[in-house]
């Protein structure tokens, strides 16, 4: 099964254009006396060679916010997300939050002591020293019919033999014929879910069912924020995933198909079965909303505990801060570079809405199992 955002730009690809630059943020937390610990790399495992970037660590009990985290939370999605790892330390550790998990009732202190005693945090740092950057993604949930008609009237497109040479959106558009659809959506429903990459789809009669990837036509992803706020479509400072949205709907037809043009990228699918749970991410394991992250593979295992720590948001609508523990278990074409991690934020319009507003300077460490 093809992952959420495997190879798909997320709605962060959408936004980025016409965000506004940050500046660079204060340096990390300084540490207290006694708590600097050195620092041993994992042995072997899957996954890119992760040199230190520190040659000490701290303990995650000097990391910014470590009080104010919900240990206990954190401590379950670990648990259902650290069987990704693929080293040898890793998996011990895995092994005993499992164990631990199973044999007794885990309480917050427990959590937060299982932490502080079985890892040590390392600074992820960019090659200027400034601060990487936190987005936000979902999963969709959309209407859709089995049959078109004037609102619903995108077709749903199953994989081509060859999606490489498919053409463009605006030529695989004007190709596309009726019988082949798997399902009919909204055009800029169907705009949203391909640059999700999979999403759930809810039929007039109630069923319910998983948009899943499965393939595209290669070409390259561009985002249609920077152009509409160049365009006066929409205000710089107001190309939110809604904005933009309302905007689309509002213009159905002509207009939004030639701005949705703009992206060329074009994504196709199949249908399964809705679980009821949350999709899986490309390390293969379901995704925990807030607790799970898209990282970029080169830089990071899956599997890894990372803590994230981003605020000084700047788009309308935006939460002042994110901070606290999550799981790398997830990527994505837009996701490049040591200090860049895209948050897994549910399923659903709330969901989608938050995702819409995260833009905010980030700051990582990665947790490293003491073994």
């Amino acid at each position: 099964m093809r992952r959420l955002i495997a190879a798909t730009p997320t709605l962060a690809a959408l936004l980025a254009a016409a965000a506004c630059s940050t500046g660079p943020m204060t340096p990390g937390p300084a540490t207290t006396p006694g708590s600097e610990i050195p620092y041993t790399p994992p042995p072997g495992g899957v996954g890119p060679a992760l040199p230190p970037t520190s040659s000490h660590a701290v303990s995650p009990a000097v990391l910014p916010g470590w009080n104010d985290e919900d240990h206990l939370a954190a401590f379950r999605a670990y648990v259902d997300g650290c069987g990704a790892a693929r080293d040898a330390t890793a998996r011990t550790t895995c092994s005993r939050a499992k164990a631990m998990n199973a044999g007794t009732t885990v309480t917050p202190s427990d959590a937060r002591a299982f932490f502080e005693a079985n890892f040590s945090a390392v600074p992820a740092e960019t090659a200027d020293g400034r601060p990487g950057l936190l987005t936000s993604y979902f999963a969709p949930e959309y209407p859709a019919r089995r049959w078109a008609d004037a609102e619903f009237s995108a077709p749903l497109l199953p994989k081509p033999a060859d999606p490489r040479a498919a053409g463009d959106r605006a030529t695989i558009e004007a190709n596309a014929r009726p019988d082949q659809a798997l399902a009919w959506m909204r055009a800029e429903d169907l705009f949203f879910l391909q640059i999700q990459g999979s999403g759930y789809l809810t039929f007039e009669d109630g069923r319910r069912a998983r948009a899943a990837y499965a393939g595209d036509n290669g070409k390259t992803f561009v985002g249609i924020a920077r152009p509409m706020a160049q365009r006066g479509l929409l205000p710089e400072n107001g190309t939110s995933g809604d904005a933009i949205r309302g905007w689309l709907a509002s213009h159905r037809g002509y207009e939004a198909q030639s701005v949705m043009a703009l992206n060329p990228r074009y994504i196709f699918f199949r249908i399964d079965p809705d679980d009821n749970g949350h999709p899986p991410g490309a390390a293969g394991v379901p995704l925990t909303e807030r607790r799970a992250i898209a990282v970029d593979p080169s830089q990071w295992r899956y599997g890894e505990l990372v803590w994230l720590d981003a605020d000084a948001g700047n788009l309308r609508g935006a939460t002042a801060s994110y901070r606290g523990l999550a799981m790398a278990l997830d990527t994505g074409s837009a996701i490049r570079g040591p200090v860049r991690a895209d948050l897994y934020m549910g399923r659903g319009d709330a969901a989608g809405a938050e995702a819409g507003t995260v833009r905010h300077p980030l700051r990582m460490w990665r947790l490293v199992p003491r073994g």
